[in-house]
């Protein structure tokens, strides 16, 4: 079975790295209208703040697809594992992750 690539690896162009240390890994994430991350992995649990109002669909490895509509301010726990992510609204999504490795 094909590794899935880390985030950092697959986006880098939609995560921005902001701090890391042993215990987290601070992820800065931007997907504006119709862009999208490839597959990629989250090898931690991780806590999710939405900074602005927008509507994502993520893709899991077995093809079933989840879309949720983000709210500013709400606060998203999301378990460790990979998806493909694509903003499917009319804003631009912005987010921060903060990953936990212990």
């Amino acid at each position: 079975m094909e590794q899935i690539p880390d985030v950092l690896q697959a986006a880098g162009d939609v995560y921005k790295l902001l701090m890391e240390n042993d215990q987290v890994r601070v992820l800065e994430v931007r997907l504006k209208p119709d862009e999208k991350a490839p597959m990629h992995n989250h090898p931690n649990n991780h806590v999710v703040s939405v900074i602005n109002d927008a509507k994502f669909r993520l893709t899991l490895p077995d093809g079933q697809t989840v879309e949720f509509d983000a709210k500013a301010g709400q606060t998203l726990w999301i378990e460790a594992g990979s998806h493909a992510a694509e903003n499917i609204g009319t804003t631009n999504g912005h987010n921060v992750l903060v990953e936990l490795k212990r």
